[in-house]
């Protein structure tokens, strides 16, 4: 019995991952990013609490360019997390499973968290 030259199982080049999964992914990165925030947010708390010299040296750092961009990656993965978050309660109590409602919803949540996250730092 001769062995099959081709893999067992798919491989990550000729298998094309859903929407609905990379969100599954994206969702469990965005709870990392999170952490991180609130890792930063009581650093602010800390700092707020200490000398003035400190806490301009923070705002310093956060209104630089990179402390920008980690503010909006921040606020993204929130809206991220939430808005995907609303849809697994909709999962929850059994709504939504049939694969057209799950791509529809995926595309819902990454439209809202644009939307949000455009909403929010363009009110500032």
């Amino acid at each position: 019995m001769s062995e099959p030259l081709r893999p067992l199982s798919p491989h990550l080049s000729i298998y094309r991952w859903p929407l609905t999964m990379t969100l599954s992914i994206l969702h469990r990165v965005s709870g990392i990013a999170l952490s991180a925030g609130f890792a930063a947010f009581a650093m602010w708390l800390v700092v707020a609490g200490s000398d003035a010299d400190a806490y301009s040296r923070f705002l310093a750092l956060i209104n630089s360019l990179p402390g920008r961009a980690m503010l909006a990656a921040w606020s993204f993965a929130f809206f991220f997390h939430l808005a995907n978050g609303v849809r697994h309660l909709f999962w929850d109590a059994g709504y939504g499973f049939e694969k057209a409602q799950a791509t529809a919803s995926a595309w819902a949540v990454l439209v809202l968290t644009v939307l949000l996250t455009l909403g929010y730092w363009l009110t500032f």
